[in-house]
């Protein structure tokens, strides 16, 4: 127990913190906010009420109002946040969070996020900040959704440079998406609009998140559909796997009729995309792989087609009753990118070797010779494939409709 003696010149010794801190100059509380930091990381509530004579929310106070005058400034901005930090994540205890949010500080820290002037360390440490109020219940979460917060930390994720900070606005989205039914559909919806961010990393990040936020959700919004797609013109390997995997997930939804009618499509790329792409000699994808966008997505769209097709039979007669061999036969065609003959080769492979009846289909537009090939090894066709086997493939009009609604497939 601490004596009334005590207690009166701790609470004298507090004022004097006060005093000198309200007097101070920048350069004085800048000192005084290092020794605090020092001194007072990790410590709980009740051990900060005992150092602060129980009006440590006074200097809490005094900080948040500080930093909200300062911080586009930049003026120990870092410094700052970690001190605040130490009430915020102070255990135990939700008064300093009450307080925090009573004095405007959730929209500070917002305002940080996109103050063009900030550092990307300072974005982290804000985000880090808004992580600990949103981890504390589904109060604080409708208070960050409320103040326009999705679109702020949605926008930090997508122009950051930084994994770091990247990482942290991710996992700070999904922190509000979780037990928070008012704003979760914002959440789901600010990141399906994230698709279609330009850095590979948020992309990669967004597609990620988006599976795990997709699995809690009953439906899947419309809107999700065509920028998914798009993504699979990305020359990043690792941003097309999620995209892929996202849309393998999404066959138990009720989009799948768009996905799967969408992906069929881009095997065929309309003449005015690929003229238009050809005639973009400066596009970085061009350069760096050689390869024109549109057949990238060609190529991700069979390799999609041919996986939900081994995954589901259901789902494989709904692609079928699509055109979705005619559209295969086309991009095997496709003699300016071997990938997308190559991956619609194995997706036909497939559907050849599980529905015998399309088998004289296909021989019949390929011919005997190239047919004995394709069923010996798919993946090499390409290499025995001359223009007017192109040609053929390209121009080829099979129409399977009338055989699948004779024979039960």
């Amino acid at each position: 127990m601490i004596s009334t003696q005590e207690g009166q010149a701790n609470i004298g010794k507090v004022l004097t913190f006060l005093r000198e801190w309200d007097r101070g100059d920048r350069t004085v509380r800048g000192r005084m906010l290092n020794t605090f930091v020092t001194d007072n990381t990790g410590k709980t509530f009740y051990e900060l009420e005992l150092e602060f004579a129980q009006v440590a929310s006074l200097f809490l106070a005094r900080l948040t109002t500080w930093m909200r005058l300062t911080y586009m400034f930049g003026t120990f901005l870092g410094l700052q946040l970690k001190a605040i930090g130490i009430f915020l994540s102070a255990s135990s205890h939700d008064q300093y969070l009450m307080e925090f949010l009573a004095d405007g500080g959730v929209l500070t820290l917002l305002e940080i996020l996109s103050h063009s002037q900030s550092k990307e360390e300072e974005k982290t440490e804000a985000l880090r900040l808004l992580l600990t109020v949103s981890n504390a219940g589904r109060k604080y979460k409708e208070v960050i959704c409320e103040s326009h917060g999705v679109k702020a930390i949605a926008d930090c994720l997508a122009k950051s440079n930084t994994d770091e900070t990247q990482e942290t606005a991710r996992t700070l989205l999904e922190s509000l998406f979780h037990g928070n039914p008012k704003y979760q559909n914002q959440v789901y919806k600010g990141l399906i609009a994230l698709m279609t961010c330009t850095s590979p990393k948020a992309q990669h990040l967004v597609l990620h998140t988006l599976r795990t936020v997709q699995s809690k959700m009953k439906t899947a919004h419309r809107s999700i559909v065509e920028p998914l797609l798009n993504v699979l013109r990305t020359v990043h390997l690792e941003v097309q796997d999620e995209a892929v995997n996202l849309i393998l997930d999404l066959k138990c939804f009720d989009v799948r009729p768009m996905l799967l009618s969408g992906l069929v499509a881009l095997l065929r790329p309309t003449k005015e995309e690929v003229q238009q792409q050809q005639n973009m000699e400066e596009s970085e994808i061009i350069r760096t792989t050689g390869s024109l966008p549109v057949f990238l997505q060609q190529a991700a769209a069979a390799k999609t087609i041919r996986l939900l097709a081994e995954d589901s039979q259901e789902v494989s007669r709904e692609l079928l009753h699509l055109g979705v061999i005619q559209h295969l036969l086309y991009a095997m065609g496709n003699r300016e990118h071997a990938d997308a003959q190559i991956q619609a080769s194995l997706a036909l492979e497939h559907f050849v070797r599980s529905y015998p009846v399309i088998e004289d289909h296909v021989q019949r537009v390929i011919g005997s010779a190239l047919f004995a090939a394709f069923m010996h090894e798919a993946e090499t066709l390409y290499m025995n494939m001359d223009e007017t086997h192109a040609e053929i493939l390209l121009t080829n009009k099979v129409n399977i409709t009338e055989v699948l609604e004779g024979d039960k497939l």
